[in-house]
């Protein structure tokens, strides 16, 4: 079935008496993300999540087609760099990224924050300075482990590395570190998931709420892509449809 702009390409065709030419074909997305719920993770083999939810709603109010998969973080962006039109999220906006991606959003607002064990009443810290010598789990290759390293952190001997938020708060409740970085609803989702209370964790300093999560689409794509996928965020915007799937998530 022709869609609304090749039945306008068929009419000019038709009416110029010019030969037709085939239409291009529209370009599928390729989403790459990682397990970070609530806004991205994968339960039952399908991604879900706020991030996920929004991207379809967006990729359908462009017209285009969209496949997301959730894997590692180090490997989806591994995969987002040698696939044509993909879409890594849910991304942190920094300067060191800005040219490596065309930004589509922002999509939420993220704020990192350190937590203990609040059993560990023995641990008093005020300051960054006093991580150093701490052991602080942080997932590999994230924006906050760049900021760790970048405040002096030391990268085996200071932090422990996972995979995951969820892979994190185990060797935190085991006791393999003394520290831990999480998104504040990350924090939250996986404490539920543990079936454990909130007052688990007890906030130590509130790390970085200065920066938002976005989508990053590929520079290599066109520039008309990155427009068409913002003007489908604007309108999920205007019409109600983001603010009702974020009391979904966060409420």
């Amino acid at each position: 079935m022709l869609n609304r702009r090749d039945l306008t390409t068929l009419i000019a065709g038709l009416a110029s008496g010019l030969p037709l030419q085939a239409a291009e074909p529209e370009p599928r997305l390729r989403g790459f993300t990682e397990n970070l719920p609530p806004l991205n993770y994968q339960e039952e083999d399908t991604p879900r999540g706020f991030s996920v939810e929004l991207l379809r709603m967006v990729a359908a109010e462009a017209g285009l087609g969209l496949d997301i998969e959730v894997q590692p973080w180090t490997r989806a962006m591994q995969s987002a760099s040698q696939t044509p039109n993909s879409v890594l999220f849910s991304l942190t906006r920094l300067p060191e990224r800005e040219a490596q991606f065309q930004w589509v959003g922002p999509i939420s607002e993220r704020r990192i924050v350190i937590y203990k064990l609040t059993s560990r009443t023995d641990l008093q810290i005020t300051s960054l300075r006093q991580l150093r010598g701490a052991r602080v789990g942080v997932v590999r290759d994230s924006a906050a482990a760049k900021q760790l390293l970048a405040e002096g952190l030391r990268s085996d001997d200071d932090i422990e590395w996972a995979r995951d938020d969820a892979t994190n708060l185990r060797k935190l409740l085991a006791g393999r570190m003394e520290l831990i970085v999480l998104l504040d609803w990350a924090a939250a989702w996986n404490l539920r998931q543990l079936q454990l209370p909130f007052v688990t964790l007890t906030q130590v300093l509130e790390y970085d709420a200065s920066k938002s999560y976005w989508f990053g689409l590929q520079p290599e794509a066109p520039e008309s892509l990155r427009r068409r996928l913002q003007a489908g965020l604007d309108k999920v915007r205007r019409d109600g449809r983001f603010d009702a799937l974020r009391l979904r998530y966060f409420s």
